[in-house]
This record gives structure tokens, C-alpha cells and sequence, in this order.
């Protein structure tokens, strides 16, 4: 599986930016993809995931309210739509995928088995 993010930059407080993750080379039983940050000198949080055959979708109680993950069929592309961002929303944002099933839980890091290469978001104070 390959996955690409986009969208990342600099905004000011209270601004919005929309991340894409494109998902291609797909392998059989991947079935979820979520978005997760590293703030610097943090350990790499989950923030949001779908599922992308039922789009069910989760959430960290953080981001609840201002992002929203969803998912363009049939091109495999998801898409975080952060808003109302803060400093501390600051740190490279990470897409990630692999196979969820019923127990897991996409917002902690063990069940990833795909990473993209990251995408800045900066939001000064």
C-alpha cells in the first residue's frame, strides 16, 4: 500500500486546511485509514479514522467538533478537513492504513501496518 498525503501548511489561529490521502497498491484486507500527529518532541497520536467500506468514523475527544474524516470513493482518497485549528494542533500529520477488525481500536497505533511520509501543519502562536 502506498500512501501520499497533501495539504499541510501554515495558518493563523482559527484558520482551516484540508488534508488528502491517497491510497494506492492496495492489498487484500486493508479496510481502514487514519490520520495521526506528531507534535514536536511527542510521541505520534491518532486523531481520526474511517472505515472505508461502511464509513464508519472515529474520532480523539480533541479534534471532535472541528475535523471531520471522510472518504471520496471509488478513487481511495481521504480527507481531513480540520477546522477552528489551534497551536497546539501544530506537528507533522500522518496517514496511515492497514486492517482494522471489530476489537481494534484506529486510534491507537497498533493495527498500522502503513505510514505516508507526513505533511507539515503549523499553526503559530
Amino acid at each position: 500500500v502506498r500512501l501520499v498525503e497533501s495539504g499541510g501548511g501554515s495558518v493563523a489561529a482559527g484558520g482551516s486546511l484540508t488534508l488528502s490521502c491517497v491510497a494506492s497498491r492496495l492489498t487484500l484486507g486493508f479496510n481502514a485509514i487514519a490520520w495521526f500527529r506528531q507534535a514536536p518532541r511527542a510521541v505520534r497520536v491518532g486523531l481520526a479514522a474511517i472505515y472505508m467500506g461502511g464509513g464508519t468514523t472515529f474520532y480523539a475527544d480533541s479534534v471532535k467538533g472541528r475535523f471531520t474524516i471522510s472518504q471520496e470513493k471509488p478513487k481511495n482518497i481521504v480527507i481531513l478537513q480540520m477546522n477552528d485549528l489551534q497551536p497546539e494542533d501544530t506537528g507533522i500529520y500522518y496517514c496511515a492504513a492497514g486492517a482494522g477488525r471489530p476489537w481494534t481500536d484506529l486510534l491507537e497505533r497498533q493495527w498500522v501496518e502503513y505510514w505516508g511520509q507526513g505533511t507539515q501543519v503549523t499553526v503559530p502562536s
